[in-house]
């Protein structure tokens, strides 16, 4: 388990971006950090439920999701998966389902809030683009350190 604080880090390396958005701590890991890999989607997880299910090799997913509470872009099954598939964790700029399940898997997830309402399965959005939201723009590769102070974005690995 990762044992930083984005303060320090952040203190440590100016040049990381804080992203200026209030995220919420669900997963059980409440400090997580990787490589991104980029999804821009609205309102449909098909592309989230897709990734969850390869080998996560220590990354974090970063999803664009517009900032939409109206829909969860992952849920307890999805989260569960993320975790068995080796992922470090998930960043949703949009809401989360299941909340008391992803509290007890070993993951780290961070998201805007949440939502029962499942999503739309139609395959739409993009996956390994430049997303931006909170102004920080986020691209697949960059690193991504999350806990209960916030999410920071840097270009070069700061542990």
């Amino acid at each position: 388990m990762n044992t930083f604080s984005t303060p320090d880090l952040t203190d440590a390396h100016p040049a990381a971006r804080a992203v200026e958005l209030q995220f919420t701590s669900y997963g059980a890991n409440r400090v997580f950090g990787g490589p991104a890999v980029t999804i821009k989607c609205h309102e449909d997880n098909s592309l989230v439920k897709a990734c969850v299910g390869e080998p996560g090799a220590g990354r974090v997913i970063v999803v664009d999701g517009g900032g939409s509470l109206r829909r969860a872009l992952l849920g307890d099954m999805l989260a569960e998966q993320a975790a068995a598939n080796g992922w470090a964790g998930l960043v949703i700029n949009g809401a989360v389902r299941d909340v008391d399940q992803i509290a007890a898997t070993a993951i780290g997830v961070q998201a805007l809030g949440h939502c029962p309402l499942k999503t739309e399965k139609l395959g739409a959005g993009q996956r390994d683009v430049p997303i931006a939201f909170g102004g920080v723009e986020i691209q697949p590769g960059d690193y991504v350190y999350a806990d209960n102070n916030g999410v920071i974005v840097s270009k070069q690995a700061l542990l």
